[in-house]
């Protein structure tokens, strides 16, 4: 069969979305791919198709074991052989499996990175007829991306065992320019095919609002959308339990997803969401990858999140059926307090301390970026698409920062006051330092700095503190100041 007709037979779809048959050609004429198209977009019908049509087995590396086994599930059940290889098996299963597939029984394997380096899974892959090799989550083997896991930098070393080398094939749904050239040069691309398809989600209607009472505005949305179904995303697990109970006990058909969760919880609680049993789940950013759910009519986000990339992908679980879905964030300034406070946790057990310093640096400039997304008075959509390096024209006329009439203060004086100000302190203190000097306030910090002796001491009194900071963040956001080395902000 050909790829039209595989699409057809085992998939049901009559013709290719956007990128997916450039990439498939690419794949069947034996080259290597990078394919970066949003959620929603096909990525797993490029290397499923093309897997069938091939020799041999193709072996999908993929970081999520739900993941895997929603994949395996959905093959199976279309008449498609396939397997998957993580830690939810047993030793005798995975050598069943590993037995199966060298046999020729399955024609996609997928396996956890980490799996990569046992013995048990070389000896199968140094045996076996690999043709193709596709690495899912791509952006994860960058230290440039906003979720580097170190066990993908392992897939080269596994590459390199092999007898021959196969087809690489290589997927994500966000990708900076930076994180492409990533991709590319440690898996060693040969002369890539590489197909963007574009970041506009026309559907898709983004807003940002700027409240406290968060839980107030979730509940007031639900009830005026109660035939709908969405996704709630917190930063904490303690925010998905308290907003689960709260919708619970307001008779809100709906569920949860976190780690803290049991496996066979969370399994049960994402298809309980799936299948509209529970049309709304609460959930933390271990939700949501690789989840087949069309009738998502809107994704709000009860905190900020830690960047572009992780707003980008979670929002566009909304609408991918193509029809209309509202991505809402709620901001509070809190949300950067708790994000920061996030970073400080995050592991870096596995990770060369030489590295550490630049992640923690590239980490905090994509919490910038995410803040200056939350307060720009600009077009949404048009943020993120320069973002991700496309152009932009005129604002979109379609979402809630075009929608929303703004008043235009010039505040070049004041702006001129934040440099002197800075000046002044010879860049040696953070925000508060500054806002406090300007507002002249009485800290026992400011005398310790004999703040009263600056010229720039209450010059900006009559402001209120949000205004300054309001100012400052947009004169960061359009590059006329600069916070220094990010590191000292953790």
């Amino acid at each position: 069969m050909n790829a039209n007709e595989i699409l057809k037979e085992y998939f049901g779809y009559d013709f290719f979305r956007e990128g997916q048959e450039s990439v498939i050609n690419a794949i069947m004429e034996g080259r290597d791919v990078l394919a970066v198209m949003p959620t929603g977009a096909g990525k797993s019908i490029c290397y499923q198709v093309p897997a069938l049509m091939l020799p041999g087995v193709t072996v999908v590396v993929s970081p999520l074991i739900s993941l895997m086994q929603d994949q395996v599930k959905a093959l199976n059940e279309a008449g498609i052989h396939a397997a998957y290889i993580n830690s939810s098996l047993s030793d005798r299963q995975i050598s069943m499996a590993l037995e199966a597939a060298a046999n020729g029984r399955y024609k996609i394997v997928y396996v956890a990175p980490e799996r990569l380096e046992s013995g048990e899974f070389i000896r199968f892959a140094t045996c076996a007829d690999i043709s193709m090799v596709t690495v899912d989550e791509a952006h994860c083997i960058s230290q440039w991306g906003q979720d580097f896991r170190p066990s993908y930098l392992k897939i080269i070393d596994f590459i390199n065992q092999l007898k021959k080398r196969p087809i690489l094939s290589t997927f994500t749904a966000t990708a900076t320019e930076e994180v492409k050239n990533d991709i590319a040069c440690i898996l060693k691309l040969s002369d890539p095919h590489i197909v963007v398809t574009g970041f506009d989600r026309e559907n898709l209607y983004y807003q940002v609002e700027h409240i406290r009472r968060k839980d107030d505005f979730i509940v007031s949305y639900i009830e005026k959308h109660p035939n709908d179904s969405g996704i709630i995303y917190c930063a904490t697990r303690k925010n998905v339990d308290t907003l689960y109970e709260l919708l619970f006990k307001r008779g809100v058909p709906v569920t949860k997803y976190h780690a803290g969760l049991g496996q066979d919880i969370r399994k049960k609680n994402q298809d309980d969401f799936i299948y509209d049993r529970t049309p709304v789940i609460i959930a933390t950013n271990a939700f949501g990858m690789g989840i087949d759910k069309s009738n998502v009519r809107y994704v709000i986000h009860y905190n900020m999140p830690q960047s572009m990339e992780n707003y980008y992908q979670e929002a566009g679980r909304g609408g991918r059926d193509g029809e209309p879905s509202q991505c809402i964030l709620l901001f509070s300034p809190q949300d950067v307090m708790i994000n920061k406070f996030l970073l400080e946790q995050k592991d870096f057990s596995e990770v060369e301390p030489e590295d550490i310093d630049l992640i923690r640096q590239r980490d905090a400039r994509r919490l910038q970026v995410m803040e200056g997304y939350c307060r720009t008075t600009g077009c949404l959509r048009n943020y993120i698409l320069r973002y991700f390096g496309e152009k932009t024209g005129v604002p979109c006329e379609h979402c809630g920062n075009c929608d929303r009439e703004y008043r235009e203060v010039d505040m070049t004086s004041e702006a001129k006051t934040v440099i002197n100000c800075i000046f002044e302190a010879k860049g040696r203190y953070g925000q508060n330092i500054v806002i406090g000097i300007l507002l002249g306030a009485n800290r026992a910090r400011l005398k310790e700095i004999n703040a009263e002796a600056y010229q720039t001491y209450g010059a900006l009194k009559e402001k209120s503190e949000a205004e300054i900071r309001l100012l400052i963040s947009q004169m960061v956001l359009e590059g006329y100041i600069f916070r220094r080395r990010i590191a000292t902000a953790y």
